[in-house]
């Protein structure tokens, strides 16, 4: 179901595994594996991993498949868990998350779900 759009190749700065959410890395032509709320979110990656210093395909645009971390709704905003899986975004009052996108498929951890790209940033 994935409607895959704007990818982009860039180089991962640490071993990156597949369908994961991604921020910029150390340089503009490098990524690494999300690993916190607060982390840029940039895209999520294809469905080959990447190693240290070797090229990964990154969705921009449209929508692409995105593993799960937690249980989550269609329909929820998501952002990143400690190692880049997507999770339902559930900021406390005052308190920001950067999102990657909306949810477009219900799941649980570790399935492979759908996601709308709209990186963002919502406050609870």
């Amino acid at each position: 179901m994935a409607n895959r759009g704007l990818i982009k190749s860039f180089t991962a700065e640490s071993a990156v595994a597949a369908y994961r959410i991604v921020k910029h890395g150390a340089a503009d032509t490098v990524v690494a594996q999300a690993t916190a709320v607060t982390d840029s979110l940039l895209g999520v990656t294809s469905q080959l991993a990447g190693v240290i210093n070797t090229r990964v395909d990154v969705v921009l645009g449209d929508s692409t498949d995105v593993e799960y971390g937690a249980t989550v709704t269609r329909g929820d905003w998501l952002t990143t868990d400690s190692v880049g899986r997507a999770v339902t975004a559930a900021p406390a009052a005052g308190v920001n998350n950067n999102i990657i996108g909306k949810a477009l498929l219900s799941g649980v951890v570790g399935d492979i779900g759908l996601v709308l790209l709209a990186p963002g940033r919502i406050q609870g």
